[in-house]
């Protein structure tokens, strides 16, 4: 197996052999353009092969609204997949992290060396199987908002895609704010895929700009989520963002 393929027909019409393995990929696009939304899809399709995920998913203040929108997404229910997974907490008022069992660790991941330590905690409790294990990482542009941690965090990020082959990862940033130092991340992924919102009806498109070694489609493909479940799905993140941005910004 060297490719995921999800089975969803808007995603397989843009990269008809599916995302490579072992590769690194960001999802990129404004603010409330479904990029972690989009990335669910690869990750339902990867549990469903045997593989196993590290969840970082920043815009979301616990675990549940995790569980809630890959329900809501893609029909998956995590619950089912409590062996394949863990979710990796941020929590700015600790220095280092703590595991707190039952699939959660909390970790100030704005510190580039506890990001390290937090992310090999996690892959060494999960299993290898099937396609291996995949590290989703959804609004992690909010860690540039340190002023202290925002070049180092950075640097780290981008370190960690280019250099690590043994996982797969998928990130989601926005564009919205540190357009500079997105760029840089985008330019360091091996993959690239760019979203994009229309509003009344709230309506999302993706377009894939490069896939490693695999034949893509350029064109534009509208994302196959109903109008309702983005509404619901935005609210929460515009709200956590204005929590997690003021805590980041102290530090």
């Amino acid at each position: 197996m060297k490719s995921l393929k999800t089975g969803i027909s808007w995603i397989d019409k843009v990269i008809p052999d599916g995302l490579p393995l072992n590769s690194s990929t960001i999802i990129s696009g404004p603010g409330g353009s479904g990029k972690p939304l989009i990335g669910e899809t690869f990750v339902s399709a990867w549990l469903k092969e045997g593989g196993s995920v590290v969840f970082m998913s920043l815009q979301y203040p616990n675990t549940k609204f995790i569980t809630t929108s890959i329900k809501n997404v893609t029909g998956l229910n995590l619950n089912n997949y409590t062996d394949k997974i863990i979710f990796l907490q941020l929590d700015v008022s600790i220095t280092d992290l703590i595991d707190e069992g039952n699939n959660i660790i909390r970790a100030n991941l704005v510190k580039p060396e506890v990001w390290d330590k937090a992310l090999r905690i996690a892959k060494e409790k999960l299993p290898g199987e099937g396609p291996g294990v995949l590290i989703f990482g959804s609004a992690l542009n909010l860690l540039l908002f340190s002023p202290t941690y925002s070049d180092a965090i950075l640097d780290k990020m981008k370190k960690t895609i280019i250099a690590d082959k043994s996982n797969t990862y998928i990130f989601s940033v926005s564009t919205s704010a540190k357009a500079e130092e997105i760029a840089e991340i985008e330019k360091a992924a091996d993959n690239l895929i760019i979203s994009r919102a229309e509003k009344e009806p709230f309506r999302l498109f993706m377009k894939v700009v490069r896939i490693k070694d695999l034949p893509f489609d350029s064109n534009e493909v509208e994302v196959g989520i109903s109008s309702e479940i983005l509404n619901d799905i935005k609210k929460t993140a515009d709200h956590s963002r204005k929590v997690v941005i003021p805590a980041i910004s102290k530090i």
